[in-house]
């Protein structure tokens, strides 16, 4: 088979992209928040565990800890009953104050609508600050996780592993008013269809454009 350019490549990316559209035209985030402080504490927790766990858990959390204020006076140990049943969740305590303490500290208890600053918090990654500054601030991002990673890959967008040329590859192909909402909706697409295990190639809606339909 000839290897794809650069243009059929974005052709087909904009193929995928108005799939999407058409399949999820209200993508958005799973995660229940109020504030950018809640969608913060949220998404450091959802890693590696299910946005329904978290959403769970959250509630008890919040009412508890209100803001960063309240959250940084806690400690670990006071934090963990709220979010035992979210995995890592000894570690995740740990960050979730030190992520408050940093913010009183730094940026008067409020989350920053800047992008390194968020970096610079315990607990937060790129995925993480991508989440938070799309979602909470409506600056454009692609957060990578598990099923955008792999969707990615099957789709022959990246073959890369490491998140962040993940991240770099899709940013190039996809315009830039568009990137929360391609990150949102191949996080649908992962969950529903494109599985890990057995993806549902036979009822896809991207499997005309997609190089390992019937083949992942």
């Amino acid at each position: 088979m000839p290897r794809e350019t650069i243009a059929a490549r974005r052709d087909r990316a904009g193929r995928v992209l108005a799939g999407l559209t058409r399949t999820y035209p209200d993508a958005a985030t799973e995660l229940d928040f109020g504030t950018p402080f809640e969608l913060l504490v949220a998404t450091i927790l959802s890693a590696q565990a299910t946005d329904v766990s978290v959403n769970a858990a959250t509630p008890a959390l919040f009412r508890a800890y209100p803001d960063a204020h309240a959250l940084a006076k806690a400690t670990a140990a006071e934090i963990e009953p709220f979010i035992r049943t979210i995995g890592l969740f000894r570690t995740k305590a740990k960050n979730i104050v030190a992520a408050a303490t940093r913010l009183v500290e730094l940026h008067g208890g409020e989350v920053p609508d800047d992008f390194d600053a968020l970096l610079a918090l315990p607990g937060v990654g790129r995925k993480t600050a991508n989440v938070v500054a799309s979602n909470a601030f409506g600056r454009p991002g692609i957060a990578v996780d598990t099923h955008v990673g792999r969707l990615a890959r099957r789709l022959k967008f990246s073959r890369h592993d490491d998140p962040d040329k993940v991240e770099q590859d899709l940013e190039a192909l996809f315009p830039e008013e568009r990137w929360t909402f391609l990150h949102h909706a191949l996080i649908l697409h992962g969950r529903r269809v494109c599985h890990a295990r057995s993806p549902v190639c036979e009822t896809c809606s991207l499997a005309a454009d997609c190089p390992s339909a019937g083949r992942a």
